[in-house]
């Protein structure tokens, strides 16, 4: 009689999906756990063909998740790790792996979309990437066509309409917004704002939502208050030092840096000069990454509702999966949220 994965699973006290990840080698079963389920499997003269399996169901049991380029950047890296940490969490509960890579081999230059769809290898694409057609001019009609479930995370395309995709997103205009809003009700009138070099989307939009709470409130917008960096510490600590006397001279009091590491950069440059935070300045910062807890005084900042995120843009992606029919693409924006701590207070 033919030996099943039932039965094994029946004989291991364990689920046929259990099984099959332990055959699989799959990282989300415990080592002893697979070595025991794999010795009952030779004992009774089971054969396992991945392969066969995967072609009988149409199902991989595997996520893909693209990347951008810079995910391996220290400022870059903190948060999107933090946003995998729940998407794999997620992922986990319903018995799923992951493969994650960027959208092209940093080798070969081909890409690693078609390969991980030509190969079979995934059911499913997150793509937490904004300008994944800047990379690959063709590859959105290869998605297309090639019918495997994708949603975008994060961000939306830059290149597309955002209603013309699934997509689940944060309010970044929002976020930039009420950061700003909120230094101007604790009395803060003269605010610079900390931003990233380049073209990001996101940070265009919280620097949109700083002018246009500054609009909102009758304080006059001055591009000389904008100050461009990177991401990182380093750059919110060269930032302040190199820009001191400018900062006491408009006599700046609130400073609303767009990622946590920089405000932290902010604080560390101010703690060099004797400055207190918040007793002289009064700084918001970014994302909410979990480091921020291990700095005082603890940043107030902008809580990026990575959880819901991660699960929308999951349970959205299994829905497709399965076929679920729906009149129109997902598209959700989620607002962001203030987090208040330690780094602001109220001047007269």
């Amino acid at each position: 009689m033919k030996v099943t994965i039932k039965d094994i699973a029946k004989i291991a006290g364990v689920s046929h999906a259990t099984v099959s990840r332990s055959l699989n080698d799959s990282h989300l079963v415990a080592e002893d756990t697979k070595k025991r389920i794999k010795d009952i499997a030779d004992t009774l003269g089971f054969e396992f063909n991945a392969n066969a399996r995967s072609l009988s169901t149409n199902k991989t049991g595997t996520i893909g998740i693209i990347y951008p380029e810079r995910f391996g950047e220290f400022g870059v890296s903190l948060y999107y790790s933090s946003l995998l940490t729940q998407i794999r969490d997620y992922l986990e509960k319903e018995e799923m792996d992951t493969i994650v890579a960027f959208p092209k081999n940093r080798y070969s230059k081909d890409s690693n979309i078609k390969r991980l769809i030509l190969s079979r290898k995934i059911d499913g694409l997150i793509i937490i990437h904004p300008n994944i057609n800047d990379v690959d001019q063709k590859i959105m009609n290869f998605l297309e066509k090639s019918r495997v479930p994708y949603i975008f995370l994060h961000h939306y395309p830059s290149f597309c309409d955002v209603d013309s995709v699934d997509a689940i997103y944060t309010d970044h205009f929002g976020g930039g917004y009420d950061a700003t809003e909120y230094l101007i009700k604790q009395g803060h009138k003269n605010i610079i704002c900390i931003t990233s070099h380049g073209d990001s989307r996101e940070f265009y939009q919280r620097t949109n939502g700083y002018k246009a709470a500054l609009s909102d409130k009758n304080i006059k917008f001055n591009e000389n208050y904008i100050f461009r960096g990177y991401r990182d510490i380093i750059s919110g600590f060269r930032i302040m030092k190199d820009n001191m006397d400018f900062i006491i001279e408009k006599g700046i009091t609130g400073i609303f840096a767009q990622t946590d590491l920089m405000a932290i950069g902010v604080i560390q440059a101010l703690k060099e000069i004797d400055k207190s935070v918040p007793k002289d300045y009064s700084i918001v910062g970014y994302d909410d990454i979990e480091l921020i807890m291990e700095f005082k005084p603890n940043l107030t900042t902008i809580h990026q509702p990575r959880e819901e995120i991660a699960f929308l843009t999951c349970d959205r992606l299994f829905e497709l999966i399965n076929g679920v029919k729906t009149n129109s693409k997902v598209n959700i924006m989620l607002k962001a949220k203030l987090i208040e701590r330690d780094s602001t207070r109220k001047i007269i």
